[in-house]
């Protein structure tokens, strides 16, 4: 299967017009690379939790560990000499075996943010990737684990060198140290690189030289191990994570889902093409359309093609987006999965965050007075920020995740558990449309309130005068794929906190709507004819 997604296509009512702005995208980002004992290139991704394996003669993409199965946010993945698959499972600080035969076991479950893994020797080494991290070795049968190394800066992924010692970036300190992981052994852990741009994976080409991804810079460095010296290799798009080599090749992963194969000579071709994630919310800003997916925040090209506003490692990034909403300017009003309300200015690379520590925020809307109206959903609750203070507007919703503003000032929240739409008034909570499966992002344009209704694959168009409802759109990929129950995706501090799908939808100033197809990772456009 060459597609992240498989469904019927889309239909539309009539009258309705519906076309792709974005491609969709092949996977769910791009984090841990590793060569397979079969010569093809697995591929870990986080938010789709899924793991792919990548034929690099052909390009073809099979899914070997599915979205909704036993592996949960796998991040970084290595083999047995038995054809045993290792993966890391970082929100769940897990690490997984799946044997040959497709069965999968829990080695361990108490290793906060797990990520980096390797397989030396028939011997199991696993770092977490957090500050105070540790690096240890595994037993095979699950056992205690022992501890080579603790209170580290963010160890990520790892590789044991031609001389036996143990590589490992970190993160935190950007730089790269080795350890003799042989048992028995008491050497000081010794600074082999510093200064980089913030290295996130470490392996080894044929002659025995380091090459390492640069998350921050984007830089693919070759370093020579005996004194640190750096050559670049090449300059990419930040967010790189992982590489493998094939058959003499150097892959390299980006949290895109972007693959790229660098040459001897420096050249560089795409094997399989970067995307979106998700995506989440959307807005528009000076007549161009804003995506927040996550890690990312993109403005769409005439083209179809992303451009980068910001991403998490760029100056002033307010943290994993995911409400948001353009407030003129250049300025955003976002809501992060860390928990925070921020005004965001991308061109000045400046956030000022408003308010903290939420659990779970989703939607997010600004009235003609500048109230934020926020919801979240870890607690039910649906917010506003005004003046500096906070106040509760409503309390014990059932998932309240889209929130807009109706013509008349008064809150709209898609309340998600309930299958409804609400308004909040001083008063209460009153129903605007109800018998919805699972409603997320809404959006007022033109007196009529839209609603993506994400279990039911469906765009409504409800009009707040005459009641009218109308299912203008059917057959989305946004949610899951037909019978795929996800599990929940715990974040992986400080880097995002608990991670859920919100399928957005905004309007141009041509009345266009546009929507989140977070199921195969497109935007899409309806209009009507």
């Amino acid at each position: 299967m060459n597609a992240r997604y498989a469904a019927p296509s889309p239909s539309v009512a009539e009258g309705w017009e519906l076309r792709p702005v974005t491609a969709p995208s092949r996977l769910f980002g791009a984090n841990g690379l590793r060569t397979g004992p079969d010569g093809r290139v697995y591929i870990a991704q986080v938010t789709g939790s899924q793991i792919s394996a990548l034929d690099p003669s052909s390009g073809r993409v099979e899914t070997v560990s599915a979205k909704g199965g036993d592996i949960i946010a796998p991040d970084d993945v290595a083999f047995g000499d038995d054809g045993t698959l290792f993966a890391t499972e970082v929100m769940d600080g897990r690490v997984s075996a799946r044997d040959s035969a497709g069965r999968t076991r829990v080695l361990r479950d108490d290793l906060p943010c797990a990520n980096g893994i390797t397989v030396h020797q028939g011997r199991l080494f696993v770092g977490e990737c957090r500050d105070g991290g540790r690096l240890m070795e595994l037993p095979l049968d699950g056992g205690a684990p022992r501890i080579l190394l603790e209170n580290l800066p963010s160890p990520n992924a790892m590789e044991v060198g031609p001389d036996g010692l143990l590589y490992y970036p970190l993160m935190t300190a950007n730089e790269i140290w080795r350890v003799d992981p042989r048992p028995g052994t008491h050497s000081e852990p010794q600074r082999v690189a510093a200064d980089l741009g913030v290295p996130d994976a470490v392996k080894f080409d044929a002659d025995g030289t380091i090459v390492s991804t640069q998350v921050a810079s984007g830089q693919v460095l070759r370093i020579d191990p005996r004194n640190g010296e750096k050559t670049v290799l090449a300059q990419l798009n930040p967010g790189l994570d992982n590489l493998t080599f094939v058959d003499g090749r150097l892959l390299v992963s980006n949290f895109t889902g972007e693959i790229t194969e660098i040459g001897r000579d420096g050249r560089t071709s795409t094997l399989l093409p970067g995307g979106l994630n998700w995506p989440l919310d959307l807005t528009m800003s000076d007549g161009r359309l804003h995506v927040a997916d996550g890690t990312y925040f993109y403005t769409v090209g005439p083209d179809g093609a992303l451009q980068t506003v910001g991403m998490l490692f760029s100056p002033g990034y307010p943290g994993f987006l995911r409400g948001v909403t353009a407030v003129g300017g250049g300025e955003f009003v976002v809501t992060t999965s860390g928990g925070q309300v921020a005004r965001y200015r991308p061109q000045a690379g400046e956030t000022d965050y408003l308010a903290t520590d939420f659990d779970q925020l989703y939607g997010v809307d600004v009235d003609r007075e500048g109230t934020i109206v926020f919801a979240e959903l870890g607690t039910g609750r649906v917010l506003a920020l005004r003046g500096g203070a906070v106040e509760t507007l409503a309390a014990g919703l059932a998932g309240p995740v889209g929130v807009a503003i109706a013509p008349d000032g008064a809150p709209l929240v898609a309340e998600s558990g309930a299958g409804r739409v609400v308004r909040l008034t001083p008063g209460g909570v009153d129903t605007v449309v109800d018998g919805l499966t699972s409603p997320q992002g809404i959006h007022v344009y033109d007196g009529r309130l839209y609603i993506v209704d994400a279990a039911a694959k469906e765009l409504v168009e409800f009009d707040l005068n005459t009641k009218a409802r109308t299912t203008i759109a059917a057959g989305l990929p946004v949610g899951p794929p037909p019978g795929v129950e996800p599990k929940p995706l715990k974040g992986m501090p400080p880097f995002s906190g608990p991670q859920g799908p919100f399928a957005g939808v905004t309007a141009g100033p041509d009345g266009t709507l546009y929507v989140s197809a977070d199921g195969d990772g497109s935007v899409l456009a309806v209009t009507r004819r």
